[in-house]
Formats: structure tokens, sequence, C-alpha cells
């Protein structure tokens, strides 16, 4: 598969600039629906609730889940369709030039089901690290294997050392023509029924940062004998994909399968995980997506005393709070996942906060709906065919998908003296900032190198949120802004404040990490949430609203309102009377015929879309 055009992103999904049809030609076309982007074109695919894509039925998927069985049937569709190109380069023959496309690509598939996403997509996750530091040659080759249908795993995790990557026992034995591997891999998904696994092995005796190496395994040219997969593992979440495990014996691979320098395998691992971390947070997405869609389907439909219970006060304002919270995820999603590409040496950052902030709101979505569904959110059949039962199994999983929470705060821990003296000094990227939050504008082309282990300059999008202060302050007093939204922007920015004062007077060892750090880095998470809000609101908020359609979130500011008492509320702080009344105005629209978002009423001007 050749690589697209730069032209083609523009061009509705399914044909491209280059492609030249008159009019009539393309009315004609087989009576063909041209949908403007994958997003669009996917969501269709897989059919909208209630009328779904057979493979992917609430029952169906339900039973399989029952069965712990593979769901093959979901993910051949999304075969069919043409996913796995999209995680690919397009300079290596496939569709993937906008990381924000992806992760909205896999939010649509894990907002039908987690397990599919969870299964398909760690072929990404698997290949990553070719993409970030495999030659020309062995991006090709990898990117023509995953076109071709090959499913890639991630060989990190060992049974006694988990996240430890420094403790692995794997090893790799350098021979006259390549390498042995020796030892096993355990939870790893994917590990039996992928082709290729993507294999850190300890390749110094001492091991340390520069001891390990990446190797990237094509198992069906292993000699016979030389691995044993291991049994799947039965887990409490996403019981039907391949969570198993493989152990090599003396496994010879080529001088070919080493990935980047021998030594390099812990840092390229870091490096990756800053893209697939930050994918990652696509799975809570579309949780948080049909958490709120059942919910509001349960409000809607249940009589209680005479009633709906979306006629409720209290039901009112749950199902605000929660759709507030999915707000603040999408938009902490979409700036993290569009400084892929804008301000990619502070992925060391953004990945990190983005990891562990999105599921964790997430999962008070969840806790909050099952609160409003009550009994019904434990029943494993009888409503919804038990999907929110299922979905609220699911999630769990994903806080430890690539690093859990606490790994993710420690890594942000470590790098507090440097985001203290950039927030002290006021340094920022202001061409980043606006093409991370911009979203009318195509991102700009990912440079690998410019990846780093540690952010120098800290975090562009918090470090600068004191200057969006202002601006928001400025539309308030020039009565573009409702008073309370520059109130509520003011009362952030001083906890921001405080915040890198106390970083820049903590101590931490290696070995010893207080636990009020962890606190700390919390409080950072909503910090850049916050930012990210301002920054969405005032590069994107239209002009005015559009007078032949109904209100959306962006009408008088409601979802930044409402975002931003959830970030007060989540430091500690009592909003005031903003966010009550924001939440129960944002109630009106979860009540409506779709899950509001923040790309969907944008339409035509956002580059970024999310169909639902």
């Amino acid at each position: 598969m050749n690589a697209r055009p730069a032209t083609a992103r523009t061009a509705p999904y399914g044909r491209t600039d280059q492609e030249h049809e008159e009019p009539a030609e393309r009315d004609a076309e087989d009576s063909r629906t041209v949908h403007r982007s994958a997003v669009e074109a996917l969501d269709s695919a897989l059919g909208a609730s209630g009328d779904e894509h057979a493979s992917f039925r609430p029952g169906a998927l339900a039973e399989l889940d029952r069965r712990e069985a593979f769901p093959s049937a979901a993910c051949r569709v999304l075969d069919d369709f043409g996913l796995h190109a999209h995680y690919v380069p397009v300079t290596a023959g496939g569709r993937l030039d906008d990381h924000t496309e992806l992760m909205l690509l896999l939010r649509t598939v894990a907002r039908r089901d987690l397990t599919v996403a969870v299964a398909h997509g760690k072929t990404f996750l698997g290949a990553a690290s070719v993409w970030v530091a495999g030659t020309a040659e062995q991006a090709d080759r990898t990117g023509q294997l995953v076109l071709s249908g090959a499913i890639a795993s991630w060989g990190l995790t060992e049974r006694q050392h988990g996240s430890d990557l420094l403790a692995g026992q794997v090893t790799a034995t350098r021979t006259a023509g390549g390498w042995l591997l020796d030892g096993e891999k355990w939870l790893i998904n994917n590990a039996t029924r992928g082709h290729l696994v993507c294999v850190l092995a300890r390749t110094e005796p001492d091991g340390g940062p520069r001891g390990f190496s990446l190797f990237l395994v094509d198992k069906r040219r292993l000699a016979d004998g030389s691995f044993t997969c291991l049994p799947k593992v039965p887990t409490h979440g996403v019981r039907g994909a391949d969570i198993s495990g493989i152990a090599f014996h003396q496994a010879e691979v080529p001088a070919a399968a080493l990935v980047g320098e021998t030594g390099a395998g812990v840092e390229i691992v870091l490096k990756a995980l800053q893209l697939t971390r930050t994918i990652c947070v696509a799975l809570s997405l579309g949780a948080g997506d049909t958490a709120l869609r059942i919910a509001s389907d349960y409000a809607r439909g249940r009589r209680l005393y005479g009633r709906t219970l979306s006629e409720l006060p209290r039901i009112r304002r749950i199902l605000g709070e929660i759709t507030a919270a999915q707000l603040l995820a999408e938009a902490t999603g979409i700036v993290a996942s569009r400084s892929i590409h804008a301000l990619t040496g502070e992925m060391s950052v953004t990945s990190a906060v983005a990891k562990a902030l999105v599921p964790d709101l997430v999962q008070g979505i969840l806790d909050r709906s099952a609160e409003l569904l009550g009994v019904r959110s434990f029943l494993t059949e009888e409503y919804a065919d038990g999907a929110f039962a299922k979905l609220e199994r699911d999630h769990r999983v994903i806080a430890i998908f690539d690093g859990n929470t606490a790994v993710n705060r420690n890594a942000l821990i470590d790098q507090f003296p440097l985001l203290a003296t950039g927030y002290r000094r006021g340094r920022t990227d202001p061409a980043g900032v606006a093409a991370a939050t911009r979203l009318a504008v195509s991102v700009p082309e990912f440079d690998r190198e410019r990846l780093a282990l540690i952010s120098q300059g800290g975090c562009s999008v918090v470090q600068s949120l004191p200057d969006a202060v202002a601006r928001v302050r400025a539309q308030a007093e020039a009565g573009l802004l409702p008073a309370e939204v520059a109130g509520l922007a003011e009362r952030i920015k001083d906890e921001t404040d405080a915040l890198h004062r106390e970083l820049g007077t903590q101590r931490r060892t290696a070995r010893d990490v207080p636990a009020a750090a962890f606190a700390q880095a919390e409080r950072y998470e909503l910090c850049f949430a916050a930012a990210a809000c301002l920054h969405l609101w005032l590069n994107n908020a239209p002009e005015a609203p559009d007078p032949g359609g109904p209100p959306t979130v962006w009408h008088d500011a409601l979802w930044l309102r409402a975002c931003l008492s959830t970030v007060l509320t989540r430091l500690g702080h009592s909003p005031g009377a903003a966010g009550p009344e924001a939440y129960d105005r944002l109630a009106e629209h979860a009540l409506g015929t779709a899950t509001p978002t923040l790309t969907a009423a944008l339409g035509r001007r956002a580059k970024v879309r999310s169909a639902l």
C-alpha cells in the first residue's frame, strides 16, 4: 500500500483529492455514501445504538464475554474496514498521519465494546517501537506485515516483575548470525493470537538502563519448539481478550530483528509509551460515551412516582455532572493527542497526565452512572443485555494498561523541578499550544526525533495558563463571556500558582517518593485539564451561534463553565452557583438525541471528528 498524498486528509473518506470525478459521476457511483473522515465512516459502518452491525450487537458481545471467547467476527469487521491501516504511518505505507484521528477511531470502537477495541488496537501498541526507533527498512517491512493482516503484541511485562522493566529476566544473547531469546513474557495482550511480538530483553548480564534491547520477533519464522504460547489468563474484565504470554526457548532471531541500537530498549519503550498511553485514552472516552448513553436512556424511560427519572432534580444533576466530567476528559484527550504532533518534546509530561487523569475521570462517570441505574448496573442479561455491567468490568483494566495510574504519576513527579521552573519563568511554546488546541487547523507532521525522556522546558499547556486566564478575563470584560467564567478561571490560576510553589520545594529520591507528591501530581493533572479547556475555548469558540441550529454546549460557554466547575470541585473547592447551574443546563443536552461532545458541536470547522 502506497503512502497517501499529503492532500488526501482533506478529501472525503473513500477517495483522495487526486480523484477528479465530475459531480454527476460521483453521484452515480453506486449511490455510495462518501464520508468526510475515517471516523464518520467507521461510525456508520458499525451502526448506531439499536441498529448495530450484527457482530457488534450488545447481546452477541455479551455472550462472547460470558464464554470468555475472542471477538473474532467483530475484529474481522474492523479489518474489512481497514482500521489496521491507521496503525501504520503514511511513511510506511499506511494511513496514520494524525494521532488524534487514530484516537477517535479507537474511541468509536470502544464505544461499542472495550474488549474489541483492546484486542484490535493492540497492534498499534505492538508496532509503536518500530515507528519510534526502527530503520526505514524495518518500518516499511513492519508496515507491510500489518497492512497484510499481521497482529502485533508488545512483550514487556514478566510474571515476577510487572512494570519494573529494569528487573526483566528474558535474555537476548548475541550469536554469529543474530540473537538467542530465552525466558518468559507474561500478561501480554495478543501473545498467542499475534504474529509479531516486540520483546524487551536483557542484553547485558548486569542490566541497567542501557542493558536492555528491543526485538521485533515474527513468530511464524521461529524454529519449531523454540517458543511456547502460555495459557490465556482469566480476567475480571475484557474476558474475551487474548491476555496470555509467551516463553522463548533459545529462540534464534536474525540480527535485523533488533529495533534501534543495542542497549537502547528501555529508552525506546519509554518514548513509545508516550504515544501509546495517549492513544489509550480513547478506550476510556468510548466507555464514558456508552455510560452516558445508557444512563440518559434509563433516566428518560424509567418512571418513578408518576414521572420519569429525568424530571427529578437530583437525577438531572447527576447527569449534568457526569457529562461535564466526560467533556473534561475529552478536552484532555484531544489536546494530548494533538500534542504528539504539536508539542512532541513535552509528551513525557502530557502522556502521563492524560493516561492518569482520563481513566480516573471516566471511572467516576461509571460509578455515578451505576448509582443512577441502581440494581440494573449489576444485571448481566436482563437490562440492555448486561452492557453496563460488562462495561464497568472492562473499564477497570484500562487504568492498568501501559503503566498504571501510580506509574504515570510517578513519571510526572520525576519532572516536578522542571515543571516548577518552567512555570515560574513562563516558558511556553505559543505556536505549539496553538497547533495543539486550534481544531480547525491540521496538526503538524509528527517528528519522532523530538521525543524526549524528560521535558526540559516543562509543559507549555499549563505554563501558558496565566495568559489564557488573562484573555478570558478580557473577553468577560468585553461582554463576550459570562463573568462567572472568568471568576472560575481566576480561582484555578490561583490554585495552579500555589501548586507550582509547592512543586519547587518538593524533595525526593529515586526510592523515596513522598505520598504527598502523588496528590500533587493529581492536582497538576487537573490544572492541565483546565488549561486545555481554556485554550480550546479561546481557539475554537464560534464567533456567533448558528442562527439556524439549536444551542450547543458551546453556546454561552456552557461546557467551559461546567468543566472549570468540575476542576475546582476536584481540587477541593466549591465552584459556587456557577457549577450547579451549568450542570443542570448540561443535563438538557445529555437527555437529547445524541451524547454531547466538543468536536461534534463544532461541525465542519473541526479537523477532529467525533461522530456519535
